[in-house]
């Protein structure tokens, strides 16, 4: 009887009761629906968005609402998985695009090594893991042909990353910017690539059709690489006025994207690697790259990925494992996955010297399921194969399972905070050769200039790595309404509100970014701050935090007119540094540019930039002279430190200033005694031996008694040609050395030495760059929003 009501099911649903196309479109409405329904509820419990998502699938496939027979016949019909596993495979490929186009490629380079140990020890470990799991199921199930396949399927079941998972998860808890973040973001993309490139390898090598497949995929996949480099380089000259292409050129990119893929489909293997490489390889520079990371990254984050994860958890039936023995060996199959890739990533962290913690949650944010290993699961790597119900439901419901039992583990985890919430908020604690990442807030274009003079000068040193990022701060002004409608705007307009603010700023800025980017070769991130001017500051603050920066670098409220005095730019610009200074979780530097007779861009420059920078001593000297260090490793700058001394000071050094080394100078300063004085001496100390007697840079010593002395001092330093003067905020409180010299201050935001170099009186042409260090309080974790 069961036979013959099994065999009624199959032939009523031979035929469609409705049109395939309309069901898709509802279960992937009713998806949407219910996971942003589902993210809602769970965000304030801290669980991410792919669990909420996959337990939207779950709710809405046959292990809950299609349960009941009239949901079942609507969404399960005879034609409607093939409708599913398209929208599926156009999910896919889309992100793999994304995920390539946001990789870190400098980050990789950087980190290949420890990226390649950690996800190379679970794929070896579950290589050889997967032969006895392999003898079980064989005997379990009687596999007798195809052992090879299924023998494929069981290792990538075990081995695999799901890269999409651990990488929303890892964004949705802003910790992509951390290192243990982004070692687990590319620890996974790289366990996942092999993961193809292994069984893609093995299938080619197993017969000579297959081998044929292989080479066209691969010339497809290089062709593909080929057009994304020539079309953006088209674009690029088509729109040099506008900040985005149309929508028509993008939609030309996708589509060949698309097409290219279908193509490697065919021939019998998975688009992914093709879509990740033509992202990975996609230049970027210019509008194409920021219109494609523009259109996509909302697209993906808001329908593509949740329609994929709910569609993963709509596949799963959990009545297919009330069997004993399905249950037994779908508890058996994750326990040995998860045991395999947690002691072969602890294995991997303790060869590296990671510590134990952050290997801990590595290993679990690696055990994420849900991408490749699907596709193994629905689409067999032998053509015109599908594997039994029983194998397909027991690898379908061990891969929705432990990503629904992990994800929630990992994001309590990851919530609490601890693996991320420390990162170098100073430059003076930060290694020269580390990697420096810092954020350059601008409101209009005259700004930008001085700020990529600056990131080029930084980036000098061959062994760093400098990630800098261009805040675009923006008034949130009351919005104007249209009377067009939608098909009624030019082609390129139809783009969020948010793209309006801002005006022509944001082309002129745009432009300008392409310009040194393509010259220089130098990665900037562009961002844009829009919100009103009297909680902008905060948004700063929060944005410094996400991006983990260790400098905010401060436009000056004045600008230099062509008679050479001083001028207000906008008088709001002083009030939002002030607020920042005051709460901002990293260092902050105000930078005066003074336009062509300033600090110039030293990249392809054939003339040496002069740098100066005075030291009073403080802790906020010591950070302006940790600056001075990254600054000065660029070719084309020559650093003087000019080091001010009460004139009566016991302090004696054993070195002088050498003046055979022309190349570069340093002004420096110190004042008292103490524990601060002490680690003045350490850090002067360590200065000179590291640079001033390796010729790098020039020590000068100042010995003056009084505010008027330094004055003069500064005076006849001044009167020689420096392009750029870095001073500390603070110096030494209560110092002889300055006594006097605050009856004339005028924006107190940059310290006694940095109003008097600001102001005009000083005739100094030159660019001004005042620095002051972090101090940690509760009251700044107060301010900055969660």
């Amino acid at each position: 009887m069961e036979k013959m009501e099994a065999a009624e099911k199959a032939t009523c649903r031979s035929v469609d009761n409705f049109n395939p196309l309309i069901t898709t479109i509802f279960q992937v409405s009713c998806i949407l629906v219910i996971s942003h329904m589902f993210h809602i509820l769970l965000k304030p419990l801290g669980q991410p968005g792919p669990f909420a998502q996959l337990l939207a699938g779950v709710v809405v496939g046959p292990t809950l609402l299609s349960r009941i027979r009239r949901v079942e016949d609507f969404f399960i019909q005879a034609s409607s998985a093939e409708y599913y596993m398209f929208f599926s495979f156009l999910c896919r490929m889309l992100f793999m695009f994304s995920i390539g186009l946001e990789t870190d490629i400098p980050y990789l380079k950087r980190n290949i090594r420890v990226v390649s140990i950690v996800a190379g020890g679970g794929i070896i470990l579950s290589s050889i893991c997967a032969a006895p799991l392999l003898w079980l199921l064989i005997k379990v199930f009687t596999v007798t042909k195809s052992r090879f396949p299924f023998y494929l399927l069981i290792f990538t079941v075990l081995a695999n990353s799901a890269s999409p998972v651990v990488i929303r998860m890892i964004a949705e808890s802003k910790f992509d910017n951390a290192d243990l973040g982004r070692l687990a973001i590319y620890s996974s993309l790289i366990s996942e690539m092999s993961c193809v490139a292994f069984v893609a390898t093995l299938t080619a090598c197993s017969s000579t059709i297959r081998l044929v497949g292989a080479i066209i995929a691969t010339l497809v996949t290089v062709l593909l690489i080929f057009l994304n480099n020539y079309l953006p380089f088209v674009f690029n000259k088509r729109n040099r006025h506008n900040r985005f292409l149309t929508n028509s050129e993008l939609f030309l990119i996708i589509f060949i994207l698309l097409a290219i893929s279908l193509l490697v489909e065919s021939a019998g293997y998975t688009a992914i690697t093709c879509c990740f490489l033509a992202g990975l390889m996609f230049p970027r520079e210019g509008k194409t790259c920021r219109t494609l990371l523009h259109k996509l990254t909302y697209a993906v984050n808001t329908f593509v990925l949740p329609v994929y994860f709910g569609y993963t958890g709509f596949q799963f039936n959990i009545s297919k494992i009330f069997n004993k023995l399905t249950l037994i060996l779908t508890v058996l199959i994750i326990l040995l996955s998860a045991g395999t890739k947690i002691v072969a990533t602890l294995a991997a962290c303790y060869y590296l010297k990671i510590p134990r913690n952050e290997s801990l949650i590595l290993s679990f944010l690696l055990n994420m399921k849900g991408n490749y290993d699907l596709i193994i699961i629905n689409s067999p790597p032998v053509p015109k194969m599908l594997w039994e119900n029983d194998i397909h439901d027991l690898f379908l419901s061990v891969v929705v399972l432990k990503t629904l039992i992990l994800a929630p583990v990992v994001a309590i985890w990851l919530n609490r905070g601890e693996f991320c919430a420390h990162y170098p908020t100073t430059l003076e604690i930060l290694n020269p050769e580390s990697e420096l990442r810092m954020m350059a807030c601008a409101y209009i274009p005259r700004h930008v200039s001085g700020y990529l003079s600056l990131i080029s000068a930084l980036s000098g040193c061959p062994n760093a790595t400098l990630n800098p990022y261009v805040a675009h701060l923006v008034e949130l002004r009351k919005k104007k309404k249209s009377k067009l409608m939608y098909h009624q705007l030019e082609d390129g307009d139809q783009y969020s509100d948010e793209e309006e603010y801002g005006g022509n700023d944001v082309v002129q800025i745009t432009n300008a970014l392409d310009s040194f980017i393509s010259e220089t070769k130098i990665p900037v991130h562009e961002a844009k701050i829009v919100s009103s001017f009297l909680t902008i500051n905060q948004d700063v603050c929060n944005g410094a935090v996400d991006l983990r920066v260790s400098i905010i670098f401060l436009p000056f409220h004045k600008h230099q007119r062509v008679d050479g005095k001083m001028e207000n730019s906008m008088e709001g610009i002083r009030t939002i540094n002030q607020k920042v200074i005051r709460h901002a979780p990293c260092s902050v530097g105000i930078f005066l540019d003074r336009g062509q007779t300033g600090f110039q861009q030293p990249h392809g420059s054939l003339s040496v930039q002069n740098i100066a920078t005075f030291f009073f001593g403080g802790p906020d000297d010591r950070e302006a002279l940790a600056c001075s260090k990254r600054i000065l490793m660029h070719s084309q700058v020559s650093l003087t430190v000019f080091r001010f001394i009460q004139a009566n000071s016991s302090i004696q050094n054993s070195w002088i200033s050498d003046a055979s080394h022309k190349d570069e100078e340093v002004v420096m300063a110190i004042s008292s005694i103490g524990t601060e004085n002490e680690m003045d001496n350490v850090f002067v100390d360590s200065f000179y031996n590291r640079y001033v007697a390796q010729g790098k840079a020039s020590l000068i010593e100042k010995y003056v008694s009084d505010g008027a002395e330094t004055l003069v001092a500064l005076r006849e330093i001044l009167d020689n040609m420096y392009s750029l003067v870095i001073v500390g905020k603070g110096g030494r409180e209560n110092s002889s050395l300055t006594i006097g010299m605050s009856d004339w201050e005028e924006c107190p935001e940059l310290g006694l030495v940095g109003d008097l170099l600001a102001s005009s009186e000083m005739n100094f042409s030159g660019s001004l760059l005042v620095i002051q260090q972090h101090r940690h309080s509760e009251e700044d974790e107060a301010f900055i929003t969660p």
